[in-house]
């Protein structure tokens, strides 16, 4: 069989190293070489994605940059401190370049839909995340809107995780070390609340900026993000919905789903309800956060979903690195 992979982001580096090799695959990015850079904040679990990273032939332990203790989350008239179980940052960068760098790459490709031009492959998958290029559009749809600055400075004023959640669940402001006196500062939310928050991190604490990214997050969750294929063109990873709503996390969720794909190639139905059964506790996660956003929401109607969140998170805490406590959960949903 022979496989074009449409973005060369974590979603297609990664499946271009789990499709057997018996197999021939492509890869097609539509920026150009020189342009390729990663985004998003490079948080993630140490013990999980260890697994995952090594199913695709690299040691997820050499990208380590900073392992994180604790993560304090801030609520205005209160702290938070959530002990960390494997929350780490690493390279997301070059450990995607590292992904593809043996691959071939058609660089600067403009894929618009799969036509002629991939008339000699039998699959083309679509892991172009956001911009979802090769499938329909999806009604309903729920972007967030971001903003991270990778910065560094010797007066950082934090030195381990710290989330700050917007009012209603609509978005958080971040910091996540990266070590040696470096960070990722950024904030996603639907209101845009985020505007002009780093530049005031930037002038306080004189940081040099290194890179600035603005970057969307699709946060609708898989079920609400069919068809999962057009013709011959199948969605892998965030062009199907594959990110936590609740964290806004798409690392490790869509390398899963990469697994998912490589598990069912060739069998598109059988795909799509492994999709359905693997992800299914994303949608009531996104009811939940959605009825906070809508301002719908009723401690006494989504009780039963916020228990059934937490001991969803509490019982995969090596999945996100964190200890989940219902208190927090509590005081979250009823402060925010």
């Amino acid at each position: 069989m022979k496989v074009a992979v449409v973005g060369a982001g974590v979603t297609g580096a990664y499946l271009a190293n789990r499709i057997p090799p018996e197999h021939e695959v492509e890869l097609f990015e539509m920026k150009a070489e020189k342009n390729w850079y990663t985004v998003c904040a490079w948080g993630t679990s140490q013990p999980f994605i260890r697994k995952l990273v090594k199913m695709a032939g690299f040691e997820f332990d050499d990208y380590v940059l900073h392992t994180g203790k604790k993560m304090v989350v801030d609520l205005g008239d209160m702290q938070l401190e959530v002990p960390l179980k494997g929350l780490v940052t690493y390279d997301k960068h070059r450990l995607t370049h590292d992904m593809i760098k043996e691959r071939k790459v058609h660089w600067g490709a403009q894929v618009k839909d799969p036509g002629s031009e991939f008339d000699g492959f039998d699959v083309v998958v679509d892991a172009t995340g956001l911009h979802r290029s090769l499938l329909p559009k999806i009604e309903g749809d729920l972007v967030v809107p971001s903003l991270e600055y990778q910065v560094k400075s010797s007066e950082l004023p934090y030195d381990d995780f710290v989330i700050r959640p917007y009012p209603n669940l609509t978005g958080y402001w971040w910091f996540f070390p990266l070590g040696d006196g470096m960070a990722h500062v950024g904030g996603g939310d639907i209101h845009g609340r985020y505007r002009g928050e780093m530049d005031e991190f930037v002038k306080k604490y004189h940081c040099e900026v290194l890179r600035r990214i603005g970057r969307p997050v699709r946060v609708i969750p898989p079920q609400y993000c069919q068809p999962f294929s057009k013709g011959k063109a199948v969605g892998v990873g965030e062009s199907i919905g594959t990110v936590y709503p609740m964290l806004g996390e798409g690392i490790v969720p869509s390398m899963q789903c990469a697994n998912l794909f490589v598990e069912h190639l060739g069998d598109p139905e059988g795909y799509r309800q492994a999709v359905l059964e693997h992800y299914k506790m994303y949608s009531k996660v996104y009811r939940f956060v959605k009825s906070k956003i809508d301002g719908d929401f009723s401690l006494l109607r989504m009780w039963p979903s916020l228990l059934s969140i937490y001991w969803y998170m509490h019982s995969n805490t090596e999945r996100y690195g964190l200890e989940t406590r219902l208190w927090d959960f509590y005081r979250i949903a009823t402060r925010l």
